[in-house]
């Protein structure tokens, strides 16, 4: 795993090289974007290395300032203490980072004695250890950082049933935003954490990978009114349990028992909670076992299908508009259902509301909330009030700014008015965020194709045909899944399968849209099929709805 992390734009490759070099030079393991094994998906190895990096090294400049792609990995470093910030052409910097010291590198040619450049090495050092560091001056070994960090494990479902993983799933998320409240400890973002499930793993070997100090483990039974929760706690260096409990509570307890998981944790780990942050931990925007597990059902649909699934933004208005019954202060809840409901209007023409009330009711009763902000944002720009949709979608971000899907509506509005690089960033954030993402990566391939990035373009194409075909081992029905693995495959030159694909959705599904859309891309962008693409798309033209 690298010592250093190097974030920069691609007009400043040059310098970022003579940077990384210079480093190098130094004694220390950098990783920059040109080193992207060709098996591995990019926001995959992006998120490990960012992840695992002792010092993340920010290069600033006009073209950085604006993209979104290095805002968030200098967001991610200064959350976690690791920021490095350098900048090369006197751009004036973002807030908050212009409120951190920053190295001016400008007209820098490599020369190592330079002041501004004495000033990286000294701060790449103490964090990252080796000559000039403040422990090597001291005689001491670096210490490790960060100094308490955490990993949660999705929870196992131990119910016997796989419907209940929803329920598991969601203990898991909420135990990683309890513990993200706390600023003492450092938390592995869910999509990380995600990545193992299922999976068996060598505690040692992922503390090390993910330069974290603890790794929660657990597992949930759900039998009737009935849950067991067990929980262990467990010191990545040596690998011995530090912590472990089991309890078995009526499931209208389940809050407190949340609330009984996280006290736990900082009790062991030693910590010592803010009052705000003990209030924000027991903050749970919902009282009622009914209309979480609601949430948390309606959520399990939203995360495990493309967002032009009418029937899945259907399930979702069914579940969550149950939830709001049950409790009409469930702002969560009431965000969702905006979402779905929005896209259900505009997209599919579907339903009497368009989904702005319950945003407006969302933010009503939670102003913080960032999702609604997003749902907000699009409608403005479906408005045409563009300036409105953008200043709606920038709160959104600076509120959550790892939030799925605030960057996915921030990848729509800007795909939308054809600012490529910015979708690019919003969309690969997305497809990050959450691993069966298809809808992301099916975009991606739209916004490479369109960039004329052959390379980005073949990558996204990987990703998207894995997770089409993932999909399709569970829903060998999912045409959706179909349309978009059917364009992956056009664009990774496997025509005659391609083809295959398109003729298998249509005899399931010939009405719907969506995957016929898909299916057309594919065919004109990649295989030069435009007679076969006016035939897909025909039908819908002439009944006046595509």
């Amino acid at each position: 795993m690298p010592d250093v992390f190097i974030s920069y734009a691609r007009s400043t490759e040059a310098e970022a090289h003579r940077i990384a070099q210079a480093l190098r030079s130094l004694g220390y393991d950098v990783w920059r974007d040109d080193d992207l094994p060709a098996h591995r998906a990019y926001a995959d190895v992006i998120e490990e290395r960012l992840a695992t990096a002792k010092a993340v090294v920010v290069v600033w400049s006009a073209e950085a300032v604006k993209s979104q792609w290095v805002r968030s990995e200098a967001n991610r470093a200064r959350d976690e203490g690791k920021l490095v910030q350098l900048r090369l052409d006197g751009a004036a910097l973002p807030m908050p980072f212009d409120q951190i010291q920053c190295a001016d590198l400008t007209g820098w040619s490599g020369d190592e004695g330079a002041p501004a450049w004495r000033k990286v090495v000294a701060s790449v050092a103490d964090l990252a250890g080796g000559p000039g560091s403040t422990a090597a001056r001291d005689g001491r070994s670096p210490p490790s950082f960060p100094k308490l960090s955490i990993c949660v494990l999705p929870f196992a479902n131990m119910s016997g049933e796989a419907e209940q993983e929803y329920f598991s799933d969601g203990i898991s998320e909420d135990i990683i935003t309890d513990l993200s409240k706390i600023s003492a400890l450092s938390v592995i973002a869910r999509n990380t954490a995600f990545q193992f499930k299922g999976k068996a793993v060598d505690v040692g070997r992922m503390a090390r990978d993910l330069n974290i100090s603890h790794i929660l483990e657990g597992s949930v039974r759900k039998a009737g009114s009935r849950v067991r929760i067990s929980a262990q706690l467990i010191d990545g260096a040596g690998g011995d349990h530090v912590w472990a409990d089991r309890w078995d509570r009526d499931l209208t307890d389940i809050f407190a028992l949340q609330d009984e998981i996280s006290q736990a944790i900082v009790g062991a780990l030693k910590l010592k909670l803010l009052p705000a942050e003990k209030q924000a931990i027991e903050r749970r925007g919902t009282s009622s076992i009914e209309a979480y597990n609601l949430y948390l059902m309606a959520r399990r649909h939203h995360l495990a299908s493309t967002e032009t699934d009418s029937r899945r933004n259907e399930t979702i208005v069914r579940l969550c508009g149950k939830a709001v019954q049950v409790d009409s202060n469930y702002a969560a809840a009431w965000a969702l259902l905006a979402l779905a409901q929005t896209l259900l209007f505009y997209a599919d023409a579907k339903g009497e509301d368009d989904g702005l009330a319950a945003a407006e009711r969302a933010l009503a009763l939670d102003p913080d909330l960032a999702e609604p902000r997003a749902v907000r944002a699009r409608h403005l720009a479906h408005h045409g009030r563009l300036d409105e949709a953008l200043a709606e979608i920038e709160v959104a971000l600076r509120l959550a700014p790892e939030s799925f899907e605030v960057n996915t509506a921030a990848a729509v509005l800007s795909y939308r008015q054809r600012r490529l690089e910015d979708a690019i960033g919003y969309y690969e954030k997305a497809m990050a965020l959450v691993d069966g993402d298809l809808g992301s990566a099916g975009m991606l391939i739209s916004c490479y194709t369109a960039a004329r990035d052959d390379a980005g373009l073949r990558r996204v194409a990987k990703v998207a045909l894995t997770r089409a075909e993932k999909i399709l081992s569970d829903d060998p029905s999912n045409t959706k899944a179909m349309g978009f693995g059917a364009n992956a495959l056009a664009v990774l030159g496997e025509g005659a399968r391609a083809r295959e694909w398109i003729d298998r959705a249509l005899l399931i599904d010939p009405d719907n849209r969506s995957m016929r859309y898909n299916c057309a891309c594919a065919l004109s962008a990649h295989l030069r099929d435009i007679d076969g693409a006016l035939d897909l798309l025909g039908p819908f033209f002439r009944a006046g709805t595509a």
